[in-house]
């Protein structure tokens, strides 16, 4: 079961050792060597729920439900488990130990999309992926075997393929623990991990026919005929701003002129947001941002331009040069309907920095990181038109610095960031032009129904004569983007799951295109737990500001409080121990495959950081503070993993970069 009706797919767990000893009945077995964290199982589509262990028959349970061990015990020669929905001392009953696969960690890898790479294998074995790696090219031992698959739709080598299209996680949410996990360099000398995953599968046994290769890609093509795209431009509308206003009406006139001659107006909406800065500094600014053009509501190019006919650059300054393109780009993300496109673009335009989350005229709390992953949540591209005027010279590396954060794109896997150079309007409207006219062409290319699953490149990435590197790049890359968007739309619509494998090795990077990843990690986190992380980030951020005035205090403050929290003082006395092992941090972090620039800080380490890198360290963290609190009111996102359990069990999945 999931929250607000998700569909959820459960693939796989992590296995717990034996032997644990039996707690209170009112609160489940704690893990082998853990304080606080609880024995976990997944059922499997086998499980049946009995009233007493040992007993003959009970009622089938749905697959992939998470239960808490209460208690174990050996019936009828066999284990058996008292389980219960949640934490809570709320017991539902007895399974079989066996019909049940154990879950240490709620952490799961997301499939990433699959366009601009192979399909990910999951193998039988760990050889054949060392086997592969071991080559400078492994070009030819993946052909034969791909072939099979393609051909066959099996090898011996493989366990499953991941599909063709795109998996949505918000929409068919699905656990892909690890079991094992290796790090090994390749020989191309890349940095890759083999992960061993298990799983179980909803779809056991089932015998739904698969259509062949030529039915699957007239299915897209007419799936297709759907697709629409929405792009919204997030201007900066302060002094100064009024010719790229005026450039950017232009563009969108000139769009518009051409999709409706070619009765496209239903395929491709364009919005405007504006924005300024902080009201309450500077009243005569009217507002922070402002939505003008709705792309769900907009009906042509004559009620685009009526709608944004009022728009004109602020009469006053701001009381900084830098303003406030997050408020923005969240207002856009908040309140378009991007469910209703299949391509969404948020193109921001502007000649400022972006001021930062921690920052008193910051209207939204947030930094280029978390304004970035909400966009990828919601699974829109966001672009930078940077205008390097002349009045903004000295600001120009800060900025670029925050738009190229902003803007990467993990399917890229670069940022989609454009400078102008000198601010110069013609350059900056060839950019518009160039980029408006790639995404229009993208979109009459999945109409066609061309490119479902094939090169992105080709149609749609056609450039006009004498058009500048810059604006064949741009073109490019929307190109590229529009395949992978193609592909997330058909996931959608075709309702892709990941594969139903039980238990298989993969690889966390593409294996011809090494530096291209194939899983992102989601950490699975309960309300509490949440909580637990903000308040200490917040005791982390407030020993560092005292920090800032004698670096000593920040680590006797965080001994006083590691020591509070049973920690053995005499080991804090170490200045070269690291945060991670002072024991402020929960049970539930432990073992997470990141490098974590708080866990790893130690007192010697602070006390040679440059001031100005302290000040960065700490706005990190208060920026993080800010995102749990969105977090944490997000009612959308959070999962029930199990009938009838208490909502503080449900959980998060929080992006591995947003933690500490």
């Amino acid at each position: 079961m999931i929250a607000k009706g998700l569909q959820l797919t459960l693939l796989g767990s992590l296995l717990l050792g034996t032997g644990l000893a039996a707690q209170a009945a009112d609160k489940p077995l704690l893990q082998e060597g853990k304080k606080t964290l609880y024995q976990r199982v997944l059922t499997t589509p086998t499980c049946q729920l009995s009233d007493s262990a040992g007993g003959a028959s009970g009622k089938a349970q749905p697959a992939f439900t998470r239960f808490y061990v209460y208690q174990r015990q050996q019936a009828g020669g066999a284990e058996w488990l008292q389980v219960g929905p949640d934490s809570y001392g709320k017991t539902v009953g007895w399974i079989k130990g066996d019909c049940a696969v154990e879950w240490k960690m709620q952490m799961t890898l997301a499939l990433t999309n699959p366009a601009g790479r192979d399909p990910l294998l999951f193998f039988k074995d760990k050889a054949k992926l060392e086997e592969l790696y071991a080559k400078e090219d492994p070009a030819p031992l993946l052909k034969p075997i791909r072939a099979n698959m393609q051909s066959k739709g099996r090898d011996p080598a493989v366990v499953a393929r991941e599909p063709d299209y795109a998996v949505d996680l918000a929409k068919n949410f699905y656990l892909l623990p690890v079991l094992d996990a290796e790090e090994v360099f390749t020989e191309k000398g890349f940095q890759v991990r083999l992960l061993n995953v298990a799983s179980v599968t909803a779809k056991e046994g089932g015998k739904d026919a698969k259509p062949d290769a030529k039915q699957q890609a007239e299915q897209a093509a007419n799936t297709l005929k759907g697709f629409s795209a929405a792009v919204v431009f997030v201007i900066d509308s302060t002094i100064s701003m009024g010719p790229y206003i005026d450039r950017t009406r232009e563009a969108v006139k000139r769009i518009y002129g051409q999709i409706e001659k070619e009765n496209m107006l239903d395929q491709v909406k364009f919005g405007l947001v504006a924005f300024r800065s902080n009201v309450k500094a500077v009243p005569k600014l009217e507002y922070t941002s402002k939505m003008f053009v709705d792309p769900s509501t907009v009906k042509d190019g004559k009620d685009f331009l009526a709608k944004v006919a009022e728009l004109k650059e602020a009469t006053v300054s701001s009381s900084s040069f830098d303003e406030d393109p997050y408020a923005g780009i969240m207002q856009a993300l908040d309140e378009v309907k991007w469910n209703e496109f299949g391509a969404r673009y948020i193109v921001l335009v502007t000649d400022a920095g972006a001021i930062e989350g921690d920052n008193k005229l910051s209207s939204t709390g947030l930094n280029a990181e978390q304004v970035r992953l909400e966009a990828q949540y919601r699974g829109v591209a966001l672009y930078s038109l940077h205008l390097k005027t002349p009045s903004g010279a000295k600001d120009h590396a800060s900025a670029e610095a925050q738009y190229t954060n902003l803007t990467h794109n993990n399917f890229l896997n670069k940022p989609l960031y454009y400078p102008v150079n000198a601010g110069k309007v013609e350059e900056f409207g060839a950019m518009v032009d160039s980029l408006g006219d790639a995404i229009t062409a993208q979109v009459k290319a999945a109409y066609r129904g061309d490119m479902a699953a094939g090169s992105a490149l080709g149609a749609d990435a056609k450039y006009a004569k004498g058009q500048s590197a810059e604006d064949k790049t741009i073109a490019a890359d929307a190109a590229l983007l529009g395949h992978a968007m193609r592909l997330a739309y058909l996931g959608e619509k075709t309702g892709a799951s990941a594969p139903p494998v039980f238990k298989a090795w993969i690889s966390d990077r593409d294996f011809i295109q090494q530096n291209v990843p194939t899983t992102d990690v989601r950490v699975l986190m309960t309300k509490s737990q949440l909580s637990d992380l903000s308040d200490v980030v917040k005791q982390i951020a407030d020993a560092a500001n005292e920090g800032l005035i004698s670096p000593s205090d920040m680590f006797e403050r965080l001994r006083s409080v590691a020591a509070t929290m049973g920690k053995d003082p005499n080991q804090l006395k170490d200045k070269t121990i690291k945060l991670a092992d002072m024991g402020l941090m929960a049970e539930y972090l432990d073992g997470l495959p990141y490098l974590s620039e708080v866990l790893s800080l130690d007192e010697e380490t602070w006390k040679g950081m440059e001031g100005l890198d302290q000040e960065k360290f700490i706005r990190r963290l208060n920026t993080k503070l800010k995102y749990y609190q969105r977090y944490n009111a997000d009612a959308d996102r959070w999962v029930s993993l199990a009938p009838g359990s208490d909502p503080r069990e449900h959980v998060y999945p929080v992006p591995l970069e947003a933690l500490p």
